[in-house]
């Protein structure tokens, strides 16, 4: 990792626990926002321990973009958990077979960015 991916990294992570100091709940109660505050550091701690040893530049520029995109909608809708997507259902494939490779490689594609870990840590 070169020193200013190192930089952006560090950067983010503080700036993820800058936010969750402010934080407040769109709801305004407390718990809520206790509760936000918690989930929003566990998520950062376990995502970030994850990807601690990874060393390709690709890899490590695409979980950059994803922590800047989940950071950016969480603020913007105030909300800090991953937005839900709407996939087509795996129900037309086949158990086995091209047409099975074929949908998981669509669903594999059309996931957005800020979802691309949320599905391995969950």
């Amino acid at each position: 990792m070169t020193p200013v991916t190192r930089q952006k990294v560090l950067g983010l992570y503080r700036k993820i626990f800058q936010i969750a100091k402010k934080w407040q709940s769109a709801s305004g109660q407390m718990e809520e926002t206790i509760k936000e505050k918690e989930y929003i550091k566990n998520e950062a701690k376990t995502l970030f321990r994850k990807n601690k040893n990874v060393t390709d530049p690709k890899l490590i520029k695409q979980c950059i973009e994803e922590c800047e995109a989940r950071i950016e909608i969480g603020l913007h809708y105030n909300i800090p958990y991953p937005r839900p997507i709407h996939l087509p259902p795996m129900g037309l494939a086949h158990k086995q077979g091209r047409t099975l490779r074929h949908q998981e490689k669509l669903r594999k594609i059309s996931k957005p960015i800020y979802l691309k870990s949320h599905d391995e840590v969950s």
